[in-house]
């Protein structure tokens, strides 16, 4: 079973429960636990903005090294073998965990910092013609 899929299962036995969490207050306690941990071991004086940035740069690193010498066709296909797949969903977790740690540390809401940049681009990138679909910003 693939993450998204783990994922899916425990929002579908929340709603079943009748406890459905928004995203927002599961980031929180995610934020918490997080925060919890380092200070459990000691670990925020180490915690500054530069380190956690660093750190999140070098997760973001192993998961592109995952990709770097995949075809396109062998990248979407990644999450069929479930080594790799755990590996991917490893990456991931700790990205999201840096940086939700680093966001923590400033002060930062990440829902709404993301909430901001996608109305930013809505603005900047707008729909103009059948072909704006298939345009990227990298473009």
């Amino acid at each position: 079973m693939n993450e998204a899929n783990e994922v899916n299962e425990v929002n579908e036995a929340n709603e079943t429960a009748g406890t459905p969490e928004p995203h927002g207050e599961r980031l929180g306690q995610l934020q918490c636990r997080l925060a919890d941990f380092a200070a459990a071991r000691g670990w925020q004086p180490y915690h500054t903005p530069k380190n956690l940035a660093v750190a999140l740069s070098v997760e973001a690193a192993e998961l592109v090294e995952i990709f770097q010498w995949l075809t396109p066709e062998q990248s979407a296909a990644v999450m069929e073998t479930p080594e790799t797949a755990h590996r991917v969903a490893d990456e991931v977790a700790d990205v999201l965990a840096y940086l939700l740690q680093f966001c923590e540390v400033l002060g930062v809401d990440v829902l709404d910092a993301l909430a901001a940049k996608i109305e930013r681009n809505e603005l900047r990138f707008p729909v103009t013609g059948p072909q704006a679909s298939h345009r990227h910003s990298s473009e």
